[in-house]
């Protein structure tokens, strides 16, 4: 594992594939050449040598083939976005105008926009902890997802990415029968990390950063999980439903032992049989309400720790969801590109150890298909994404033996690799410190100091 003498800084891509940019410059910002542009609201829009910047009032256009705006003040400094949309394909999808600090770097390809935040890593940590939960959740929790989500970062960087092959799939097509896909890490041209949820949410400034996030950054300053002498690829979902997943059942066939399923909670809770992989015992596990870290109805807490639009999930821990049968065939269409003709089951051939479906069997009176893995099931049978693939089906009434609808009930919100983020709030409540908390859902890591102040 590469140390390093000095905190490295990142680039974020906020917004892409967009024609036209507003922001607002609260204060100067510097221009390649040596120019300022004083504060104020400009428009950027696609041109013919690049991107145009233009103020409010009409004057001083500046063309470039690319524009970076560096604070001439970078502790007072920041620019505000306007329509930044967040949450982009999940259930609490929505714009927003988010404020950030640092670089406002602009660049044109073809005939779109691509906004980039240039930042420090530290600076842009105090961000996704603030955005991923609340700024005012306990210490503990803060400083562990701090190393968790810096992990995650720089493991996705060089000198300490891994080279992992295979990090998107798919095997089909359709007609073939199976469909099995997964999404994982991006190669991005332009930045190094998105700033919605499929990376980790970022949202600058936006989100109140109190004292104590600012405190858990810089007491954790460049502490990182490691495994085999390797930045550990740290996932992290919201709830994991009473027990995290191993890798392989969402991305690629490999085993990372710190990313394998952990019961989440002291240990195996009685009246419930493992493993989950199998049918019955996945049954009765969602089902049931096992008792685990995440299983909380703690109104106070789950205020302070999630952010206001994750509040407005209340069933993460168990859920249900009604489909009719016009509406999954006409998702399945939408979504798979696929005629299935009415549907008359659904059959999970291979679950993971948190009973969350691998490879989901969908009969029509047509034909069969297999869908796979995890967020594609997610995403078939919703108009957003499920909250999870840990669910079992039940059929309505039938008219000539096909069911009227379906009652998913389903565990969990993600894809329960890694830290359940309720679960370690509700770890931190109890007392227990964030070195505990990591080494509870990241078997057999350890934290080491890549970099300090």
């Amino acid at each position: 594992m590469n140390a390093l003498k000095i905190e490295p800084s990142i680039a974020v891509g906020v917004l892409t594939g967009v024609d036209r940019i507003e922001v607002a410059l609260d204060g100067p910002y510097r221009l390649p050449h040596g120019s300022v542009l004083e504060g104020g609201v400009y428009r950027a829009i696609v041109a013919d040598r690049g991107v145009l910047m233009v103020p409010a009032d009409g004057t001083e256009r500046f063309e470039a083939e690319a524009i970076d705006l560096i604070p001439v003040d970078p502790i007072s400094s920041s620019f505000l976005v306007s329509s930044v949309r967040i949450g982009i394909g999940f259930h609490w999808e929505r714009a927003e105008d988010q404020r950030f600090r640092g670089v406002l770097r602009l660049i044109r390809h073809s005939n779109e926009l691509t906004l980039i935040n240039v930042v420090g890593v530290e600076d842009y940590l105090a961000s996704v902890i603030s955005s991923e939960m609340n700024a005012t959740s306990n210490a503990e929790l803060l400083k562990a997802h701090a190393i968790t989500s810096r992990s995650w970062l720089l493991a996705q960087l060089k000198p300490w990415r891994i080279d992992w092959e295979e990090d998107r799939n798919e095997t089909g097509p359709p007609n073939k029968g199976e469909l099995i896909r997964w999404y994982d890490r991006e190669n991005h041209a332009d930045f190094d990390v998105c700033a919605d949820d499929h990376c980790q949410r970022y949202q600058g400034i936006t989100r109140a950063t109190t004292a104590s996030v600012r405190k858990a950054v810089e007491d954790t300053c460049g502490q990182v999980l490691t495994s085999d002498g390797e930045i550990c690829d740290a996932r992290f979902s919201k709830s994991c439903g009473g027990m995290t997943e191993d890798y392989r059942a969402a991305w690629q066939e490999r085993e990372i032992p710190y990313l394998s399923a952990r019961v989440c909670g002291e240990g195996w809770p009685r009246g419930f049989s493992s493993p989950l992989s199998i049918e019955e015992n996945a049954r009765a596990w969602i089902s049931g309400q096992p008792p685990a870290f995440c299983n909380t109805n703690d109104a106070e807490m789950l205020e302070r720790v999630l952010p206001d639009f994750d509040q407005e999930t209340v069933d993460f821990y168990r859920w249900q969801r009604r489909i009719g049968q016009e509406e999954v065939q006409s998702l399945l269409g939408q979504k798979l590109g696929v005629n299935l003709g009415p549907i008359v089951s659904f059959a999970a051939l291979e679950r993971g150890r948190s009973g969350r479906i691998i490879r989901l069997q969908i009969t029509g009176l047509g034909e069969s298909l297999v869908v796979g893995k995890e967020l594609e099931i997610r995403r078939a049978l919703s108009t957003s994404h499920l909250y999870s693939s840990a669910f079992v089906v039940d059929a309505g009434p039938t008219i000539k033996d096909v069911p009227e609808w379906f009652l998913l009930r389903g565990a969990g919100w993600g894809h329960g690799v890694g830290l359940c983020q309720i679960g370690a709030a509700a770890m931190a409540e109890h007392g227990i410190d964030s070195a505990r908390i990591l080494l509870h859902y990241f078997l057999n890591a350890e934290i080491k100091e890549l970099y300090s102040h």
